[in-house]
């Protein structure tokens, strides 16, 4: 198509074109001739370029295809989570790497029994973690929540349940330095008891097992925190059948600080019941616990649980007069027969007395005060105080002579 335009005004960029019906049109002045002027006519060919406009066509499309298949179809994906080892006081959990597609990361949090235990640390590069100091036989419920820029995606409830103490199925043994004779022993009680044998630190070893301080894998165990402990540790969870204590199995602990189990008990209990039974019962009389050798030669053959001749003692005493007044000084009571004549002479000496009353440690083991004669002269009952001023003196009841005994001065 050619058309015929009459150049009007030509400026710096812009040339104003005539049309024969007298349209303007503005043209850019440097497609046209450099030496046209104001009043040239120009002719200029106008056509359509198909080739052209199929090919733009064509890779618009695909681009379109592109951001489509790129932004449209793809999200994060929700994460998976499982357990990988459980023990007594500890799980360990694991997923797949996250998939964000062309989200941005926010952070990922794990959440525990409903409430969240905490962000895990480089989330696109860390798969697993460990939760310790749990519960023993409880039971637990995880989840793990992706925050991204295109939403927030939670991952399914995983229910775990912390082992018994009878149960020894999670141990996780990562053997050290020892000789292969042991090592073929560990393996074998590692075996019986249901656990694990992993030949390298991971996160899941529960014991370190070693006669030697000393390796790579050593010192990945200490950095760790793991507890590295002898073969007997592993021997002792299989003699009682139940996870035992490590403090005496460290490389060097006091071997006395190991767990001998429940023989311990059943051999002390026969011992502590006869302890038991005699402190129920409560001291025999009130001089069960002096000492025999602390006593004077006499008070050793006098003191003594009651019994038929205390008793038949104690119903001999002569009867008390309700006042200084009404009578003298009682007469010392008969002997009785079996009694043996020394002391039959020291009850007969008026020149000796006896005091009767509970006797205590201090008084038992404290000497006589000595005096000119090495004796004292007083007559039994007469200088006891009273227990009220005006009352007269109070003797010995029978019923006390159980706890009662005489001691000469």
């Amino acid at each position: 198509m050619l058309i015929s335009l009459t150049v009007g005004k030509v400026d710096a960029g812009v040339a104003v074109l005539l049309t024969e019906d007298k349209r303007l049109i503005e043209f850019p002045s440097i497609l046209l001739p450099p030496s046209i002027t104001s009043g040239s006519i120009v002719d200029i060919t106008v056509s359509r370029n198909l080739a052209s406009e199929s090919a733009a066509q064509k890779s618009f499309q695909s681009l379109q295809s592109s951001i489509l298949s790129t932004y449209g179809q793809q999200s994060p994906s929700p994460p998976v989570i499982r357990c990988r080892n459980a023990t007594q006081t500890s799980i360990v959990l694991e997923w797949d790497p996250i998939a964000l597609a062309t989200a941005e990361l926010r952070n990922l949090s794990l959440y525990r029994n409903g409430s969240k235990a905490g962000n895990i640390p480089k989330p696109k590069e860390m798969t697993s973690t460990k939760m310790s100091g749990l519960a023993v036989d409880t039971e637990y419920n995880f989840q793990l929540v992706l925050r991204t820029s295109a939403g927030l995606y939670s991952s399914d409830k995983l229910t775990v349940r912390t082992h018994k103490m009878t149960d020894l199925s999670g141990i996780t043994v990562t053997p050290g330095m020892m000789a292969p004779p042991l090592r073929e022993s560990l393996s074998g009680a590692i075996d019986r008891i249901g656990g694990k044998i992993a030949e390298t630190v991971r996160i899941d070893t529960t014991h370190f097992v070693c006669m030697e301080g000393r390796g790579r894998e050593w010192e990945k165990a200490v950095e760790m925190n793991i507890p590295v402990v002898r073969p007997e540790w592993v021997e002792g969870c299989e003699r009682e059948g139940r996870i035992v204590g490590v403090r005496g199995y460290y490389l060097n602990a006091d071997p006395k600080l190991r767990q001998v189990g429940q023989g311990v008990g059943l051999q002390q209990s026969p011992q502590r019941q006869p302890q038991q039974r005699r402190e129920s019962q409560g001291p025999a009389s009130s001089t069960a616990s002096i000492p025999n050798d602390q006593l004077p030669n006499r008070s050793r053959q006098e003191i003594q649980t009651p019994t038929s001749e205390n008793n038949l003692r104690a119903s001999n005493l002569p009867p008390q007069p309700s006042s200084p007044s009404e009578g003298g000084s009682p007469a010392p009571p008969p002997p009785a027969k079996d009694t043996p004549k020394a002391e039959v002479d020291a009850q007969l000496s008026p020149s000796e007395s006896t005091v009767s009353g509970p006797v205590s440690p201090e008084a038992s083991s404290a000497p006589s005060r000595p005096t000119s004669t090495d004796r004292v002269d007083q007559q039994p009952y007469q200088n006891l105080k009273p227990a009220h001023p005006g009352d007269g003196p109070t003797p010995p009841r029978p019923e006390d002579n159980a706890s009662m005994v005489d001691v000469a001065l």
